[in-house]
C-alpha cells in the first residue's frame, strides 16, 4: 500500500524546501575579502546555491550581495537565503565592478581607483 506517491513528493518538496527557508532555516555563504594589489575580490562560496540565484547590487557606496530561492524562474514569490552588504572605501572603482560565478564561488572584483596611490611603506635611506 502506497501512501505517498513519487510526484507528490516533487511537488511538495520545493515548497517545503522555501517554507523552511521561511521558518527560519538560511544557508550559510562563506565570505572571504581578498586584497589583490589592484584592487579587492568578494567571494561568495554557496556550494548549493545556483548560480542564477545570486543578486549583486551597489547604491552608493553600499555592496548587497544576497541570494534567493524560487520555486521556479517565474515566480513572483522569493526567500532570502542570505544577505550581506558591505561599506566600500573611497578607493575603489565602482564603475567598474564586475561580477563572476565560477564552479560554486560568485566573485565580485573591485579595482582601485588608481593602485599606485596604494598604501604602501617607504624604504629609508641611510647617509
Amino acid at each position: 500500500m502506497k501512501f505517498i506517491s513519487p510526484k507528490f513528493i516533487r511537488t511538495i518538496a520545493p515548497q517545503l524546501d522555501l517554507l523552511n527557508t521561511i521558518g527560519g532555516g538560511v544557508a550559510q555563504p562563506q565570505l572571504r575579502i581578498d586584497r589583490r594589489p589592484k584592487g579587492v575580490i568578494v567571494r561568495v562560496a554557496m556550494p548549493t546555491v545556483p548560480a542564477d540565484s545570486f543578486r549583486v547590487v551597489l547604491d552608493k557606496q553600499r555592496l548587497t550581495v544576497f541570494g534567493e530561492f524560487r520555486h521556479e524562474p517565474t515566480d513572483q514569490l522569493a526567500a532570502p537565503l542570505f544577505v550581506q552588504t558591505l561599506n566600500l572605501p573611497d578607493n575603489l572603482d565602482l564603475a567598474r565592478i564586475d561580477a563572476v560565478h565560477e564552479g560554486d564561488e560568485l566573485q565580485v572584483r573591485i579595482p582601485f581607483l588608481n593602485p599606485t596611490d596604494q598604501q604602501r611603506e617607504i624604504d629609508i635611506r641611510h647617509n
